[in-house]
């Protein structure tokens, strides 16, 4: 088992900034892929970005390349996304997840789900 808590969210205005946290316990952090995820009212949610079990690899949605950066501290057990020039459409829940696999932009690989932390940009 592996658990998962998300931190960090909040309201902010357009063109601000939010960095998102993802503890993690239980099962060797560093043995997961991590992704993040998000959710918005009345749609599906939705691949952000991910890394690699290592952190050699990094992907991104098209809507948040170049603004959004993921990154992983293994000796901390932690995973992070820097959120900057942040747009009213990022408005979401985002959730952290873990995967034993190696497609990281697919939901279906992850088996470990955050809660989940509401991120709210204002126009």
């Amino acid at each position: 088992q592996v658990q998962l808590v998300e931190s960090g969210g909040g309201l902010v205005q357009a063109g601000g900034s939010l960095r998102l946290s993802c503890a993690a316990s239980g099962r060797t952090f560093s043995a997961y892929g991590m992704g993040w995820f998000r959710q918005a009212p009345g749609k599906e949610r939705e691949f952000v970005a991910a890394i690699s079990w290592n952190g050699g690899l990094t992907y991104y949605a098209d809507s948040v390349k170049g603004r959004f950066t993921i990154s992983r501290d293994s000796a901390k057990n932690t995973l992070s996304l820097q959120m900057n020039s942040l747009k009213p459409e990022d408005t979401a829940k985002y959730y952290c997840a873990a995967s034993p696999g190696s497609i990281l932009t697919m939901q279906t690989t992850y088996n470990y789900w955050g809660q989940g932390t509401q991120v709210t940009v204002s126009s």
